[in-house]
C-alpha cells in the first residue's frame, strides 16, 4: 500500500507502507490505539486517521522530530494507492469474479488503474492476468525421450 500525500501548494510525496520496520509498526499501533492489521485495513478503505498515522510514521524517517500533531493534512490531501503486488492480487480476483461479465470486468479494471501507484505496471499486470494461458509451454520441453526416460541406463 502506498499513501500519497499531496499538500496544497506543496510537493506530492508517496509513502510505501508495504515495508515498515517493527518499531514503526509499534509507533503506529500506539499512536492509532489499534492493531496494525486493523489500521492497515482501515487505511486501504480510505480511513483518514489510519492514512495519517501511517504517513506520519514513514515521514518521520526523513523528519525525525516531526510531531503527530504537526502533521495535520486536509482530508483530500491523503490517498491510498496500490503497489504492484496488491494490483496483481486484485486483478486476479477480478478475473475470477467477473470472467463471465466483460463489461463489469472492464469497469473494475478501470477503477484498479485509477488506484494503482504505477499505472504502467498495472497495465502489464492486467494484460498478464487476462491473456489466455497457453498450455503448450508445459509440453514445450517434451521432445524425444532420453535414454534415461526410456528406461535405458
Amino acid at each position: 500500500m502506498i499513501i500519497q500525500y499531496s499538500p496544497d501548494g506543496g510537493e506530492m510525496q508517496r509513502f510505501d507502507a508495504g515495508r515498515l520496520r517493527a518499531s514503526e509498526i509499534q509507533v503506529i499501533e500506539r499512536t492509532a490505539d489499534g492493531r496494525w492489521t486493523d489500521i492497515k485495513d482501515d487505511a486501504s478503505r480510505g480511513d483518514i486517521n489510519a492514512m495519517r498515522v501511517i504517513a506520519w510514521a514513514i515521514k518521520k524517517r526523513t523528519e525525525p522530530t516531526l510531531r503527530f500533531a504537526a502533521f495535520d493534512p486536509f482530508e483530500d490531501e491523503l490517498r491510498v494507492l496500490f503497489d504492484a503486488r496488491e494490483v496483481r492480487a486484485y486483478a486476479e480476483n477480478f478475473v475470477d469474479r467477473y470472467a463471465s461479465e466483460p463489461e463489469q470486468l472492464a469497469k473494475t479494471f478501470g477503477e484498479l488503474r485509477d488506484a494503482a501507484a504505477d499505472r504502467e505496471a498495472c497495465e502489464q499486470i492486467i494484460t498478464d492476468v487476462t491473456v489466455p494461458k497457453d498450455p503448450a509451454p508445459a509440453a514445450a520441453g517434451a521432445g524425444p525421450l532420453s535414454a534415461c526416460q526410456r528406461g535405458r541406463a
